[in-house]
């Protein structure tokens, strides 16, 4: 296949898949029950950190998550004390373990009360590899053991997949009414591609890549393909190549 013909066919996938009903069954769909910039970060953040496994149980754990944050997410980390943070104890979710969320949320409190936020944390200046590694630092101190195993580390070689969805919706346009565009500190065209198996799967079909690694090398390897086809916004593909091997 020629790359002429392969632009052509994901261009025609990403206008039949980024579309508002891509919403209804995707993680993104917790996020975008909130106006308020602050509290998209957060519950997208969360969701994010959920994302893996079946998209409905997925979103059936991630508004229960919710649901213990009095649907309020930003308020919660800002104001909770000791007591109400400690007794998010009870939720659980794959291996998503007991202590988890209760550290999550002290360092999301650590970020936004002394660090400006989670935008203000990850916007390096630097290429996105620094400013996953830079979110990771600045929550590892209130991690414990189990729950820093849900913060990736490009530099180790993971694909950071979750983390680099949650970019693609907090730095995306929100032009098409899927992704939030509200962060101006890193450049769409910086982003690399969430990859997991289903994108993986396809970029292999598509011969993107030759390697069938699952990991920071590979994401970027694809991404810098995909950036030939839109050197300003490559991971607008996410939504073909995901949804490819998903649906059809």
């Amino acid at each position: 296949m020629t790359p002429s013909r392969l632009k052509e066919i994901l261009d025609a996938k990403v206008e039949q898949y980024e579309r508002p009903s891509f919403i209804d069954n995707d993680p993104i769909r917790i996020p975008h029950g909130w106006s308020q910039k602050n509290d998209i970060e957060i519950s997208g953040f969360l969701a994010s950190t959920l994302a893996w496994g079946n998209r409905k149980a997925i979103l059936k754990s991630t508004e229960e998550l919710m649901r213990r944050l009095d649907n309020s997410p930003y308020d919660f980390v800002l104001n909770a004390t000791e007591k109400e943070i400690s007794g998010l104890n009870t939720f659980v979710y794959r291996t998503f373990q007991r202590e988890d969320l209760p550290c999550f949320v002290r360092a999301l409190q650590h970020i936004y009360k002394d660090l400006g936020g989670l935008e203000q944390v990850m916007t390096t200046g630097g290429d996105l590899q620094s400013s996953i590694i830079s979110l990771r630092e600045a929550m590892l101190p209130y991690l414990d053991g189990h729950a820093s195993k849900h913060v990736a580390n490009p530099a180790n070689k993971s694909a950071a997949k979750r983390i680099c969805m949650f970019l693609r919706w907090m730095v995306r346009s929100s032009d098409k009414g899927v992704d939030f565009g509200i962060w101006k500190g890193i450049k769409p065209s910086d982003l690399v591609l969430p990859l997991d198996v289903h994108v993986g799967n396809i970029a292999l079909e598509l011969k993107l890549i030759e390697r069938n690694g699952k990991d920071w090398k590979t994401a970027v390897a694809i991404t810098d393909q995909l950036r030939q086809f839109r050197p300003e916004d490559p991971v607008a593909y996410d939504f073909a190549l995901f949804s490819m091997d998903m649906e059809e």
